[in-house]
């Protein structure tokens, strides 16, 4: 029994010794560029929300509107974050009014908020918390109309995300855990999210999914690696 365990233990290093030489994974790099794909999503998302309470209606409403200003297509703009730099697409409106707020204008770092605006993504996160996150990010000067209408598009794009499909085979599992300081059930903490990074045949990379919990633990990652096995 022992040398069966013992060839057995060879042929898996054997195995993975060829997988890393193939993908090459640079672990935490690896999983920052990926993550740096998903910043961008939800900041339009974002400021979908702020166009959405600046005009009075949303970009597929066709009633009657209280004004004449009109969406007039996007800017291009790349902000930087801790991550590398992303390319955001900004909303504009054709009277020129539009100022957004989560990136102002000549703002090109949000550095700051980027841990708040990652873990909105993460399963764990309630609609509440997302709401209360948001608030955070902008502020208390905004008003509770303007808080809900971007929590209702962040809100799309989290499903949309989450519920994407995946692949059915990944060659490669790289797993990480991060902490960030977030505002969660009605108070600022510092909680744990969990990454899950992929590598398909190809060697393309794709987030799995993100989720969060107060702490990290072996129970945590056993949970969430049996969810992503079910996927």
């Amino acid at each position: 029994m022992t040398g069966r365990r013992n060839n057995q233990n060879t042929k898996g290093a054997e195995i993975a010794k060829l997988i890393l030489e193939r993908y090459q994974p640079e672990s935490k790099e690896d999983v920052q560029n990926a993550l740096k794909d998903i910043f961008g999503p939800m900041l339009e998302a974002m400021l979908q929300g702020e166009m959405d309470n600046h005009l009075g209606y949303e970009a597929n409403d066709h009633g009657s509107k209280r004004t004449d200003n009109r969406r007039n297509g996007y800017s291009k703009k790349a902000v930087k974050t801790s991550y590398g730099e992303i390319p955001v697409s900004v909303p504009r409106d054709r009277e020129s009014t539009f100022e957004p707020q989560v990136i102002p204008k000549r703002v090109k770092d949000i550095s700051g908020i980027e841990d708040k605006v990652l873990s909105m993504y993460a399963k764990g996160m309630s609609q509440r918390d997302i709401a209360d996150t948001i608030e955070d990010i902008y502020g208390f000067e905004m008003s509770h109309e303007t808080i809900s209408n971007i929590t209702d598009r962040v809100m799309e794009q989290v499903y949309e995300w989450q519920n994407r499909p995946l692949k059915k085979f990944y060659t490669f599992l790289f797993v990480d855990c991060m902490y960030v300081t977030i505002k969660k059930d009605y108070e600022t903490k510092s909680c744990a999210v969990y990454v899950i990074l992929g590598y398909d045949v190809n060697g393309m990379k794709d987030i799995l999914g993100i989720w969060i919990n107060e702490s990290e633990g072996k129970h945590t990652w056993m949970q969430i690696l049996n969810q992503v096995k079910r996927c």
